[in-house]
């Protein structure tokens, strides 16, 4: 039997042991050596050789990963780890570090309960180390630290022992500094990563070797037989004394929890049903037996097989060939095959049961996010996945040849079902195919991946997705029904900046409002008691409150008003783009008391145009996106990279020295930002590194809004000039 045979025959086994299973993610900014972290740990297992390790990037399957040397998708993979006398499964995501291709960290981190956090030695805990420790965190995952690079601080950098020791005190203390922040309450002290108790590991993923206190214990290598090792470049030899994957893959097992214990603590936090439920009861004990539930976190599309949906079996066990539910759609589709993943292919099983990550063939029609159950189960959704950025830039797509139009729909579908960052829009009436990503990176690969398909297209100069916001108050404004018997009277005013930050960090979760559960956070927020209890939608970072008394038959038209309300945030009055940061209170009705005279035709116009008016008289206002740029460049260079961020409207924020490094942090507008990484190499003649992180919507500086607002209505084929609030409230 072959070395594979016996792994997966191994998988096969372990997979019904909930206590040996440990699912993690492996997490850090861009090129701190994720992919070659998990190359070497795949070479220890004996699914790769471990010359190639680290070169061949194993879970970079994708054509434009290998050219690019960066991994866009994350990448699953199941293998056996032996310790301490005991088999362990290891299901392991590698995920992305770029800024661009965030969302797929989010997704990774709902199937996961463990995290290695790799930070390089030389850059220490960047933006994005901070972004994918908080999504981990969020999702309740318990991290523990590999410090990668630790040759070049000796080799490089030529570092002594102490100077050493001190850069690694500095990088716990900051990671530490970061789980306790952001850890959930319970978890704030027990999670801190400890040198001690080897939940930080030291290591080079690319010479294969790594230490940790346990392993110093055991193999009596100190710190000076590294700095030897190091200086007399004689990594092979260390990397055969203390093995890479054995080091880390004993602090997974160690340090991270098992998915039996895991599942307790995680499922109240990602699960919206009663908890003392049979299905609810069955996820905690990470039961196979009981009623199915798999939260779907990715969809991809395989070429000979169709649609190949993941998902993590939190409850029961899911076969193949057997009927599945999904909650979310109300839809049902027959399991071709079940599996698990080694890398680029899929073992097939004939059932997964809970505690795993599976891939399901033949999930027809499932998008990240899905709850699965089997079909005539009723189960509660898992909360839905919030990704913490949005799309900011889009691109107009064309197919270069008319007849490939049908082909262009179908594909963009599909492109959207695989990264659910993406948004597609279709517009009827332009012909236009728009898609939406993180930035420029992000829509390349998007790009390339429908030309992949086989539909050749050509796209048009990147364009900056703007909101819309007002800055002033409007009362009483009034919207006449087309047939003039309704009447509504709102008053508008801008969101509080902490209400903003609470819809944003999910304090106060989107949606329409069921029951009074939520009054108190409003009132935390800052609403008063009664604007709390009377609060009905919370949409797109704005919120539209009921104050009325006593109208009659207020209730019957309450979903078509929030339709409405909904509907007139989705392209705003000044340039047709999404509104927020809008309170809305619904003051006082006149309702006609004939159901026919008071249906969707009469009361959606006359509310839109209720708050299109008040808009317009409430000094509308346009929002920019913003990016966080982090330089880090010698400082003979610094005026030129400051004077790169000033010619782009960009403000520094932070400036500060490590060594002979200079550091800038910076806010700078997306518009601006295109070209950027082309100009930042010349001003700094090749000797910089750079990273972005979304910021959110800041105000357009008043002077350029006309010209802005003019340029989106020309390119979206509207009159150039905004109607004026009488066009709605005439």
């Amino acid at each position: 039997m072959s070395r594979r045979d016996q792994m997966i025959q191994k998988i096969k086994k372990i997979m019904y042991e909930p206590e040996y299973i440990r699912n993690i993610g492996i997490v850090a900014h861009i090129d701190h050596g994720k992919t070659t972290l998990s190359d070497n740990l795949l070479a220890g297992a004996g699914m790769i050789s471990t010359e190639l390790a680290g070169d061949q990037r194993f879970l970079d399957f994708d054509e434009q990963e290998q050219e690019r040397g960066i991994t866009i998708d994350a990448a699953n993979v199941s293998m056996v780890h032996s310790f301490e006398d005991q088999e362990y499964l290891i299901n392991l995501i590698d995920t992305p570090g770029h800024v661009d291709f965030g969302g797929d960290v989010t997704r990774a981190m709902r199937a996961v309960d463990g995290a290695v956090v790799v930070v390089c030695a030389v850059e220490g805990i960047m933006p994005q180390t901070e972004t994918v420790l908080r999504q981990a965190l969020k999702e309740n995952v318990k991290p523990v630290l590999f410090i990668n690079k630790v040759d070049r601080l000796i080799n490089e950098l030529k570092l002594d022992d102490d100077e050493l020791q001190a850069r690694f005190v500095k990088i716990i203390a900051s990671a530490n500094k970061l789980i306790r922040n952001m850890a959930p309450e319970e978890f704030k002290e027990s999670w801190q990563v400890n040198v001690e108790d080897g939940s930080v590991a030291f290591g080079s993923a690319y010479h294969n070797w790594a230490i940790n206190v346990p392993t110093m214990i055991k193999t009596n290598i100190t710190f000076k037989d590294i700095f030897q090792y190091c200086r007399e470049d004689n990594q092979k030899e260390l990397a055969g004394k203390v093995k890479i994957h054995e080091v880390l893959l004993g602090m997974v097992v160690k340090d991270l929890p098992s998915a039996k214990v895991a599942q307790k603590y995680r499922v109240p936090n990602i699960w919206s049903g009663d908890i003392e439920s049979v299905e609810g009861q069955g996820m905690i004990a990470t039961s196979s037996e009981s009623p199915l539930a798999v939260m779907v976190t990715d969809v991809s599309i395989d070429k000979h097989a169709g649609e190949i949906a993941t998902g993590r079996v939190y409850g029961g066990s899911i076969k193949k060939g057997s009927e599945v539910y999904f909650v979310g759609s109300a839809a049902k589709a027959r399991t071709q095959q079940v599996g698990v993943y080694m890398g680029p292919e899929r073992i097939n099983t004939d059932v997964v049961p809970a505690g795993n990550i599976v891939a399901i063939t033949g999930a027809k029609g499932a998008i990240a996010g899905e709850t699965v159950t089997d079909y005539g189960q009723k189960i509660a959704p898992f909360e839905s996945l919030e990704h913490i950025s949005e799309p900011v830039v889009t691109v107009a797509v064309e197919a270069k040849n008319t007849k490939d139009l049908p082909k262009l729909i179908e594909v963009l579908r599909q492109v959207g079902k695989e990264d659910p960052t993406v948004r597609v829009e279709i517009n009827e009436e332009t012909g236009e195919h728009l898609v939406a990503g993180m930035g420029e990176l992000h829509l390349e690969i998007i790009a390339y991946r429908i030309n992949d398909k086989g539909v050749e297209i050509t796209t048009s100069e990147p364009i900056v997705v703007y909101r819309e916001t007002i800055s002033g108050t409007a009362t009483n404004v009034e919207g006449k029904s087309p047939n003039k018997h309704n009447r509504f009277y709102i008053d508008i005013e801008p969101l509080s900046a902490e209400m903003m930050k609470a819809i944003s960090e999910g304090e106060i979760k989107e949606g329409r409002v069921k029951g009074k559960e939520q009054a108190k956070v409003f009132q935390e927020y800052g609403f008063s008691k009664d604007e709390a209890k009377k609060t009905w939608d919370v949409y797109k970072h704005s919120v539209f409150i009921n104050m009325t008394r006593g109208i009659q038959y207020l209730d019957e038209i309450k979903e078509l008003l929030m339709e409405g309300f909904e509907s007139a945030l989705d392209d705003g009055p000044l340039a047709n783009e999404k509104a927020m940061g809008i309170k809305i209170s619904l003051k006082d009705a006149k309702i006609h008391e004939d159901a026919v005279h008071r249906g969707p035709a009469q009361v959606l116009p006359s509310i839109r145009k209720a708050i299109y008016g008040a808009l317009m008289l409430a000094q509308p206002t346009l929002m920019e996106p913003i990016q966080k740029v982090f330089i880090n460049v010698p400082q003979e260079y610094m005026g030129a990279a400051t004077r790169e961020i000033q010619n782009r409207r960009g403000q520094i924020v932070e400036m500060g020295q490590e060594g002979d490094m200079a550091t800038l942090e910076s806010k700078v507008p997306v518009s601006e930002m295109f070209g950027f990484a082309g100009d930042i190499r010349s001003a700094a003649e090749g000797r910089c590194l750079w990273s972005t992180e979304n910021a959110g919507f800041e105000r357009l500086p008043r002077e350029l809004q006309n010209q802005i607002v003019r340029e989106i209505r020309e390119r979206k084929g509207l009159n150039p000039e905004p109607y004026g609030p009488d066009h709605y409230l005439g």
